[in-house]
């Protein structure tokens, strides 16, 4: 299994799960015509293309800041619980199969990895979004793996700070964070594609005093 840096605070930390809420009521906005969208994960009821309004508007900042040729391309937003917790129950049970030595608690910290725990989720609050980049024809950068590929699959090269991947990955990867740090978005580092506003890791991140987007229902 791969371990991650021993500095990076994973979203299963207790300190993660201490931060209050103070949910401002800000809706979930469509962000279909509004940035590019892949509908690669796409649902019924439309809930991957939906994020607060405000993580939104910081999103579309970034697009017109991002380099000519380079657009962001949003794949994953808002889930409701149920598909939050199918996520981290089937990954969770996936990792015991594979190495049935681990723990429940063990099971639980090393699934947080790549899929947050229900009760911490940024994305059941409409707070994360996973995206990457692409050019004006809709084709994705290098960006060292795909979206979603996992650490045991792409040995760790899923870690935004991963040592072993090409130049032009890694320089992708710094124009990504180099569009989303100046609008507020923080980068869960586990997952080079994963960015958020306003939940509970992005105050631990930003020494807020507590997160502003807690659970919601579309």
């Amino acid at each position: 299994m791969w371990h991650p840096p021993s500095d990076i605070v994973l979203i299963s930390d207790p300190r993660v799960a201490a931060i209050p809420v103070r949910d401002n009521g800000e809706a979930l906005a469509d962000t279909r015509g509004r940035l590019r969208v892949d509908d690669r994960l796409a649902d019924a009821e439309g809930a991957y293309a939906h994020l607060r309004a405000g993580l939104l508007a910081r999103l579309e900042r970034a697009e017109r800041h991002l380099p000519a040729g380079y657009h962001l391309l949003i794949v994953e937003g808002y889930r409701p619980v149920a598909t939050q917790r199918r996520y981290f129950e089937g990954y969770r049970d996936q990792l015991r199969a594979a190495s049935p030595a681990l723990t429940e608690q063990e099971a639980h910290v090393a699934a947080s990895r790549y899929v947050s725990p229900v009760e911490v989720a940024p994305h059941t609050a409409g707070a994360a979004v996973d995206l990457t980049l692409c050019d004006p024809e809709g084709a994705e950068y290098d960006m060292g793996t795909q979206v979603n590929d996992n650490p045991e699959d792409s040995d760790g090269a899923c870690y935004t700070a991963a040592p072993h991947i090409s130049a032009d990955a890694r320089a992708h990867r710094k124009l990504l964070a180099a569009a989303l740090e100046p609008v507020g978005l923080v980068n869960y580092p586990t997952e080079w594609w994963h960015w958020s506003y306003g939940d509970r890791y992005w105050a631990l991140a930003t020494g807020a005093s507590a997160a502003c987007y807690g659970p919601v229902t579309m």
